[in-house]
């Protein structure tokens, strides 16, 4: 059965890491195309991951979640029915990114170094300013062959891996330990406790024609289903699947 899939972070850090994985899987997908106006979309989601990192420390921070993440997998060494080599080598994974977080240079400091991105970024914040009177050099490069564009793009996303690879990686096992459990909402209405959770998950079948409304923190949320059409009625109960994470 087809669903819609929703998610929503408990808490501030869970939140940025989410923002930073829409807009590194934008740029991964947009690289991959051969459409110039899809590439177009890979400078928006670079130069709006640049700007969050510049905002926002996030090295430690995510290096001390692995190694939290590690801790909590180390659990299962030894214990029965568990595949202790896929185990080990996920440990031995988690170790080389935190390892590699630690020791990389300012994350993104090589793109805000790159002569091209400079030149380009700041009329990617004005409406309309990626227009080739605006920028001549972006429309030089757009059409240059697509090889040429995909090895850039590919450069440019090797310059970020460490903090993709190593958030990906924890949001993946982050996701992993919690597991979907039907719920109804009645009214529309749906509150439980979250025992120190960091991320929601929802599946909701389309056909009731509604979207959530999360709030709460990591000990209690409540989730609000809302009409996508104005003025549609809410069913008295909603079915729903959720992992709390």
């Amino acid at each position: 059965m087809q669903t819609n899939n929703f998610e929503h972070p408990l808490n501030e850090k869970v939140r940025i890491y989410l923002r930073l994985e829409y807009l590194i899987r934008q740029m991964q997908s947009s690289c991959q195309k051969t459409d110039h106006w899809q590439h177009q979309i890979f400078f928006r989601a670079l130069f709006d991951l640049l700007e969050i990192l510049e905002q926002i420390q996030l090295k430690a921070e995510l290096a001390k979640d692995l190694t939290h993440q590690a801790s909590k997998l180390k659990r299962w060494l030894d214990v029965p029915g568990v595949d202790q080599q896929a185990l080990l080598t996920l440990l031995d994974k988690l170790e080389l990114m935190q390892r590699q977080l630690m020791t990389a240079s300012r994350l993104g400091q090589e793109l805000r170094n790159d002569r091209f991105l400079c030149g380009i970024k700041q009329r990617f914040s004005i409406p309309g300013g990626s227009c080739c009177f605006d920028l001549p050099a972006l429309h030089h490069w757009l059409h240059l062959p697509l090889v040429h564009k995909q090895s850039d793009m590919t450069n440019w996303l090797e310059a970020i891996s460490e903090i993709s690879n190593a958030l990906l990686l924890w949001l993946r096992l982050t996701r992993e330990q919690g597991q979907f459990q039907p719920q109804v909402a009645r009214g529309g209405f749906f509150q439980h406790d979250a025992d120190d959770a960091c991320l929601l998950r929802i599946q909701i079948c389309p056909s009731y024609g509604v979207y959530p409304m999360i709030s709460g923190h990591r000990n209690r949320f409540s989730i609000r289903f809302i009409p996508f059409e104005d003025g549609a009625p809410i069913a008295d109960t909603i079915e729903f699947k959720l992992a709390i994470c």
